[in-house]
């Protein structure tokens, strides 16, 4: 075993304390955590938006944009191997050197389209180096939030993350947008470099607040922790059920949400650069919204009906919006889309932590974004049934195919509806 548990402290004895904001309010650590995960999401889903319009724009094919799309969440399948960096290495380091990676990227592709129209193959290595700083990241950055609130503010907490990548993700596409319409991408480019400076900033504190476990006993092999985490992973039945719904989900209807955007705004709403930006908006402020009611509850019953049951309406939603043509309607929808994102997007990472052996949480995690990185696969074979079918029809065959799974598990696992963090 290479970490020890983490050690109680004042900050992480807390359970269940009141209110929306009490992992705010009572860890210094996760404030600071917090501050950089709003600057860093917020970096993240500006230049999203952004390079994503560019290559819709330069293409008009929306293979190449699932092309694109794949590459930008390529490195999610490296996710295991990152659980196994965040078992065995300092966490507050790896997210420095992951937010130095993604200053860089963003600097590079900002100075090139300063001067002169960056073209296709570039905007994809751009999509790329971006996933190589956000996924690899992400099984350090979601385990840190266990070790600094504790198992009692855990949902508390995550639901205060998702409202970080939220408020990001109301803020990053309307400003994206309207500074594509006002200034051009290259301004917007550069707004994101900005956004991941000041997220390295943030970590500095963090540093001082939090250290990670020092390793115990000598250094096995990655390979040896990686097929040992896995088998301590898969041996709960709940913790595999949670898993199946990432990989489901991220199979079926998140490759909608990153890849074909673009296509709905301009094909089914007639939107421009601007209405793009202002319909993501729409499903932000309806995740922040998710999470703030979810960060509200507390350390409360049942999360794992919530889970299912909430994805499950997260998904016909999806279906509703697949058909809808009118404008007032879809942006209402996506609000409604992002409500009810939130109870996938804060109790898979909440459920995976409380199901899973402490020294092998980072790799737990590794495996989720392992669940989450099918996206690039995915994102080709709905690519390729869109240009054929229409983005519409695939969305909504996808939507329906993701409420049976979720009915069928529900039914052959019911443990796992009534899970309430045991």
């Amino acid at each position: 075993m290479l970490r020890q548990k983490p050690k109680v402290t004042s900050e992480s004895r807390t359970r269940g304390r009141s209110g929306p904001l009490a992992s705010l309010r009572d860890s210094k650590g996760f404030r600071a955590l917090w501050i950089s995960n709003v600057f860093f999401f917020g970096g993240a889903w500006t230049q999203t938006m952004v390079l994503g319009w560019m290559v819709f724009e330069t293409t008009r094919s929306e293979f190449l944009l699932a092309v694109f799309t794949s590459a930008r969440l390529a490195p999610m399948l490296l996710g295991p191997f990152a659980g196994v960096l965040s078992d065995r290495y300092d966490r507050i380091r790896l997210l420095t050197v992951a937010c130095s990676w993604a200053l860089a990227a963003a600097t590079v592709v900002a100075s090139l389209q300063s001067f002169h129209q960056v073209p296709y193959w570039v905007l994809v290595l751009g999509g790329f180096a971006t996933g190589l700083a956000q996924s690899p990241s992400q099984p350090s950055r979601s385990a840190l939030v266990l070790d600094l609130v504790g198992r009692g503010n855990l949902s508390n907490a995550n639901a205060l993350n998702a409202m970080a990548m939220n408020m990001t993700q109301v803020i990053g596409p309307a400003l994206g947008g309207a500074m594509i319409s006002a200034f051009g991408a290259s301004a917007a480019l550069w707004i994101s470099g900005a956004w991941y400076a000041v997220s390295l900033a943030a970590l500095r504190p963090l540093r001082r607040v939090h250290r990670s476990v020092a390793p115990q006993g000598g250094v096995e092999p990655v390979s040896t922790m990686l097929t040992s985490g896995l088998r301590s992973i898969l041996r709960s039945r709940l913790t595999a059920g949670v898993l199946a719904v990432t990989l489901a989900a991220n199979v079926l209807l998140w490759p909608i949400h990153q890849a074909f955007m673009p296509v709905f705004a301009k094909e089914s709403l007639g939107l421009d650069a601007d209405g793009l930006g202002w319909l993501l908006t729409c499903g932000g402020v309806g995740g922040l919204v998710g999470s703030l009611v979810i960060a509200a509850l507390g350390d409360f019953r049942f999360k794992g009906g919530l889970f299912v049951f909430g994805t499950a309406g997260w998904a016909a939603l999806w279906a509703l919006f697949a058909l809808s043509h009118t404008v007032a309607l879809s942006f209402a929808v996506m609000a409604g889309i992002g409500v009810l994102s939130a109870s996938f997007g804060v109790l898979q990472t909440t459920l995976l932590l409380m199901t899973t052996d402490p020294s092998v949480q980072g790799r737990a995690l590794g495996v989720q974004e392992l669940a989450i990185g099918v996206m690039p696969l995915s994102s080709l074979a709905l690519g390729a049934a869109a240009q054929y079918t229409g983005v519409a029809t695939t969305t909504f065959l996808s939507a329906l195919l993701l409420i049976t799974f979720l009915a069928l598990l529900a039914l052959r696992m019911p443990r796992l509806t009534r899970y309430s963090g045991a």
